[in-house]
């Protein structure tokens, strides 16, 4: 792909392998974060727990109802199998907790961190997205915009530190990729092929 793109430097070439994996860790970090804060906000509110049934991140009880949540990031999380695993976790969750006799009336949720669904309805599970997430485990409409202030200063006060260390991996990454994989200043593709995608030698 980045030879189709005809990337011609080789720090052109790291900064975009690095952008890449960057984003991938930081949607998957930044899930993480918003799922502790979710779980954090309903115990203060509400008693919610980390639930300890499989796939089930949050569970609490508002008034005759127990609700066990699936927390995601946003609302285009997974393809159709990932959705039929997490109902079939609402179901055996369900099963559990009914079996214990503590709970009968149980409601599954999938809650998105962010973004929005104008059916929220599927059948056997409600999707709150956004406001209605973050209003829902805390009886708080405006908390999805006061969650913003805080971590825009904590964004702020670490974004130096984060451009001295990034630049210093992207310096680091191009001088080790120069002397591997250039020739006369220009990028050995096939070299690079042939170490990424090439048979290890001695195994057929």
């Amino acid at each position: 792909m980045f030879r189709a793109k005809n990337i011609l430097q080789a720090q052109d070439l790291i900064k975009s392998l690095l952008d890449a994996h960057l984003s991938s860790q930081e949607e998957a970090i930044f899930g993480e974060f918003l799922e502790g804060l979710a779980i954090f906000i309903c115990n203060k509110v509400y008693g919610g727990i980390k639930s300890a049934a499989e796939g089930i991140d949050l569970q609490f009880r508002k008034g005759h109802v127990l609700y066990i949540i699936s927390i995601k990031s946003g609302p285009n999380w997974g393809n159709s199998r990932q959705i039929a695993k997490m109902k079939d976790d609402f179901r055996k969750a369900k099963r559990v907790l009914r079996s214990s006799g503590a709970y009968t009336n149980i409601e599954a949720v999938n809650g998105c961190c962010y973004g929005k669904d104008d059916k929220p309805d599927k059948g056997d599970y409600q999707k709150l997205c956004g406001q209605l997430f973050w209003e829902f485990i805390s009886g708080d409409s405006s908390l999805y915009i006061d969650i913003i202030e805080p971590l825009g200063h904590e964004a702020k006060k670490r974004n130096d530190e984060f451009q001295e260390a990034y630049s210093s991996i992207i310096n680091k990454f191009t001088q080790q990729f120069i002397a591997e994989f250039c020739a006369n200043g220009v990028i050995n593709w096939k070299k690079l092929v042939e170490f990424n995608s090439g048979k290890e030698p001695g195994k057929d």
